[in-house]
This record gives structure tokens, C-alpha cells and sequence, in this order.
């Protein structure tokens, strides 16, 4: 009885293996059972007559304007100053008909997406601060402002190493030319950075040669120091006039301030920072933080309401870019 079972079980991989190199390659059968392909791994998947295909074509035409998403324009607002724009999402009529002759016969067409960028950016507004990013994207941005506060930075870089998030650290140049192999470590841990003046000054009670002066020292020592290719300023205490978001403009930088102020330089407790936030918190917003214990004890709090809230977290660079968040790409089976 065994030798009969045996018998049979080896016959049938035999046909089994005949049948797949008939057909491909092993590896050809197992990626496609993988991607739900089995019926066109066996040989069993009828091709579509031409008359098929056209009428295929036309449909995805047809149900691509339902599935339309036009872009958002970046705009002036009179309380939050500059908005980026957002991009859009449409069909990729050639990629998805591609896709969809792949697929049996009958299948549900499986649409493929391309974003559309806006006719106007962030960059064609001029010299506007920003506030915050688009309120359609899902994602905010933690702003850590470092001057000082060292003894902290390292727990706030193992948070956020540990939790897997990228914040965007502003670094004082005087902080910066006195710290460098610190900074090169937030900068190995993938964080980005950028301009937060010289010297710590009120930028609004300097000329516009002391503000020149200010942003251009700190931006030269991060090219030089960091190979740093900066695109923000964030003036200190977030003091400024128009000469000073002009004067960043020269320089290639916009001027970046923040939706929420975690006040952390106060010392608050961590649970009133949470509070704060998780009452305040929407996409797009930058949270303003610096290395202090308060900061150090509700950043993964901080992060954990983010997530509860179904928002990314991303770098200044990232929240303010038109470009959708990559959860919203994945959803919606762009490639």
C-alpha cells in the first residue's frame, strides 16, 4: 500500500514538473502564483481578441475621469501666509491597460495612478513665511530648534530612532561650529537639516546687513561642515520682518515658522505638552520643539498621537512638498 502512495505522489510531481517547464520556468510559476497569475502560469489564461482589447482600452479611458483627483495650487492665506500646493492623481491610462491585458479575462481592472503637480508651487509665491503645510496631506513635521540643551539630544535621537521617524533639526551656526561631530551624528541618523541663524539673535531688530550676515555664516558652515544643500530658515524665537524672509530668499531659503508651540523652553510637564498637542494636532502642521527634558519625555507620545491620528511624520522638506503621502500612493495602487 505505501509503495502504491509512493508511486503515485512521485508520478504526479513528475507531471507536476513537466507540465511547469512546459509552461516557463519554476520561478516564473511561483512569482506568478505569488501576484495571482496561477491561471496564466498554467497556460490557462485566454488572451484578449482585438475587438476585446479596444473595448478593454475605452472602459479604462472612460472610468479614468471618475477616478480624477485634480492638484491643489499653493496660495497665500491671510492667517497662515505661504500653502503648498498639493499634488493630484490620475490614471495612467497606458500602465493600467498594460496591466489589465495581464490579468484573466473578466478581471477587475487594476488601475495604476501618476500624481499631477500643480500649476503653481510653493517656490512661485515669492517671499511669504510658511506656517504649516497643506491640510490635505496627512502628514506634520517635528521642528527641533538646537542652540543648546546637548545632555538631551542623544535620548531624543534614540526615540526617534527607535520609533523610525525623521525630524528636520534647525542648528544655531555658533551651536553648529562648536558641535560638528554632533551634528554629523543627527545627520547620520537621516535627519535633515537646516538654518536657524548665527547667533541666536532677534532677527526684526537687526539691519539687513546683520540679518545677511546672520543666515549666510550658518548656511556657509553647513555646505562646508556638512555638505549640507539647505532649502530652509527659521528665524530664532521666531522673530522676523520682511527684510529678513527677503533676505533668506536671496539666499535660496524659505522662511519657516510652525503651526504648534510645544513652549517646551518653559519646562512644562510632558503631559501637558501631549495635551496640547493631541487637541491641536491636523495635517500639515509643524510642531516646534528643542533638546529639554520636556521634549525628551513626550516625543513618543507625541509621535504615538500623530499615528492615532492616521498622519505621517515627515521631514520640513517632506510636509511641505506637493508630492502625496506615500500611504496615499500605496492605497490607491500607484506605481
Amino acid at each position: 500500500m505505501r509503495i502504491r502512495k509512493a508511486a503515485t505522489v512521485a508520478a504526479t510531481m513528475l507531471m507536476l514538473m513537466v507540465f511547469v517547464q512546459m509552461n516557463g520556468s519554476v520561478g516564473r510559476y511561483i512569482n506568478a502564483v505569488k501576484h495571482g497569475e496561477a491561471a496564466l502560469a498554467f497556460g490557462t489564461f485566454r488572451g484578449f481578441s482585438e475587438e476585446e482589447k479596444q473595448e478593454l482600452y475605452n472602459t479604462i479611458v472612460t472610468e479614468a475621469e471618475t477616478h480624477y483627483e485634480p492638484p491643489i495650487n499653493a496660495t497665500i492665506d491671510r492667517v497662515w501666509k505661504a500653502i503648498p500646493g498639493y499634488n493630484g492623481l490620475a490614471v495612467d491610462i497606458d500602465r493600467t491597460y498594460e496591466a489589465a491585458l495581464k490579468m484573466p479575462l473578466g478581471s477587475a481592472i487594476p488601475y495604476r495612478y501618476k500624481e499631477i503637480e500643480p500649476e503653481i508651487g510653493l517656490g512661485q509665491l515669492g517671499s511669504v513665511p510658511i506656517y504649516r503645510g497643506n491640510s490635505e496631506k496627512k502628514m506634520i513635521s517635528f521642528m527641533i530648534n538646537v542652540a543648546w540643551g546637548n545632555e538631551y539630544l542623544e535620548p531624543i535621537l534614540h526615540t526617534l530612532r527607535q520609533e523610525g521617524v525623521k525630524a528636520t533639526f534647525f542648528l544655531d551656526g555658533s551651536w553648529l561650529k562648536n558641535n560638528v561631530e554632533l551634528a554629523k551624528q543627527i545627520q547620520e541618523d537621516g535627519h535633515e537639516l537646516s538654518n536657524h541663524a548665527y547667533s541666536h539673535p532677534d532677527m526684526r531688530a537687526l539691519g539687513r546687513e546683520e540679518q545677511r550676515g546672520q543666515i549666510v555664516k550658518t548656511e556657509r558652515l553647513l555646505k562646508e561642515r556638512l555638505g549640507v544643500d539647505n532649502k530652509w530658515f527659521a528665524p530664532p524665537s521666531g522673530s522676523y520682518n520682511d527684510a529678513t524672509v527677503q533676505i533668506a530668499r536671496e539666499q535660496g531659503l524659505m522662511t519657516v515658522l510652525w503651526t504648534i508651540d510645544t513652549i517646551d523652553w518653559r519646562k512644562p510637564p510632558a503631559e501637558a505638552v501631549l495635551r496640547k498637542v493631541r487637541s491641536k494636532l491636523e495635517p500639515g502642521a509643524l510642531i516646534l520643539m528643542h533638546p529639554t527634558a520636556t521634549t525628551r519625555d513626550s516625543l513618543a507620545g507625541m509621535i504615538d498621537i500623530a499615528r492615532e491620528k492616521g498622519l505621517a511624520i515627515g521631514t520640513v522638506s517632506e510636509t511641505l512638498s506637493s508630492k502625496r503621502t506615500q500611504p496615499a500612493v500605496e492605497q490607491q495602487n500607484v506605481i
